[in-house]
């Protein structure tokens, strides 16, 4: 693993074997709910993913045609978008516990595995096509960003939640910064959550920061192209310099699957003047 500064910053490796890029368990990440992978395939490459009988599973296409075998059900040829920043939204597969899945690369392709435990089958295998996802262009001025929500409020999982945002050059998200780590519903739920970026051009950066009220963790992270930040706690603002579009998928996961979120009050004017 690259050297890196900050224990929240996981920077890329070069593909492994079966083409991983990033790999964070629970265990890995030091908690409890979310497992985060990405993959790099070559066409005609193809990716066994274990039965796990206690984790679902949501397979994001980040980029190409692949073609999704799970065992009862085959998904062929799945894909459309060549890039992330194509604007368009991606397809993804949503499998429960317990099913294997084996990938196939049409195209050279890059997904996401994202996962977090569950208890059993309450949900379906199910493909996810771009026209399932919602997609809502939030903040204004500087603070414009568009979301795209893959598992959010669209459909129901039993503990994912799972979205993605590009940050145009200059802009800021994940602003004012916000919080979810208190399990104190109807005010604020506790998600774990990672973001996953990309750049465009690649070989620019942008800032993250990691910070809690009382700054027993404030971290500012340099991030580059498929770098993975790891949010425990805390609020987690981030900014695109100018020149640099800025793509993040976001997979989120806690005791129960509600996103309440708090601001920063030392920020909230920011939407309020």
């Amino acid at each position: 693993m690259p050297e890196t500064s900050s224990s929240l910053h996981r920077k890329p490796t070069a593909p492994d074997a079966a083409g991983f890029i990033q790999r964070v368990t629970p265990q890995s990440a030091g908690w409890q709910y979310v497992g985060f992978a990405a993959a790099q395939l070559k066409a005609g490459a193809n990716l066994a993913v274990d039965s796990d009988s206690t984790t679902e599973l949501c397979v994001v296409i980040l980029s190409g045609i692949v073609s999704l075998d799970c065992g009862e059900q085959q998904f062929l040829q799945v894909g459309k978008r060549m890039s992330v920043f194509d604007g368009t939204a991606p397809y993804a597969l949503y499998v429960p516990p317990g099913l294997a899945l084996e990938i196939f690369a049409d195209t050279d392709a890059e997904i996401a595995l994202c996962r977090a435990p569950a208890s059993g089958n309450q949900y379906p295998l199910r493909l996810i096509k771009p026209e399932d996802c919602t997609r809502e262009t939030r903040g204004q001025g500087t603070n414009t960003r568009l979301v795209c929500n893959i598992l959010l409020g669209n459909l129901p999982a039993e503990r994912l939640l799972i979205t993605e945002v590009i940050t145009p050059p200059g802009h800021w998200s994940s602003y004012p910064p916000h919080k979810h780590d208190a399990d104190m519903l109807p005010v604020e739920s506790a998600l774990e959550e990672t973001y996953y970026h990309k750049l465009n051009p690649q070989q620019g950066f942008a800032f993250q920061r990691v910070y809690t009220d009382d700054r027993s963790l404030d971290e500012t992270i340099c991030v580059e192209h498929n770098s993975l930040v790891l949010v425990p706690r805390g609020y987690h603002p981030v900014g695109a310099p100018h020149g640099y579009e800025l793509y993040y998928l976001n997979v989120m996961a806690g005791p129960t699957r509600q996103w309440v979120f708090k601001n920063d009050p030392q920020h909230e004017w920011i939407i309020k003047k």
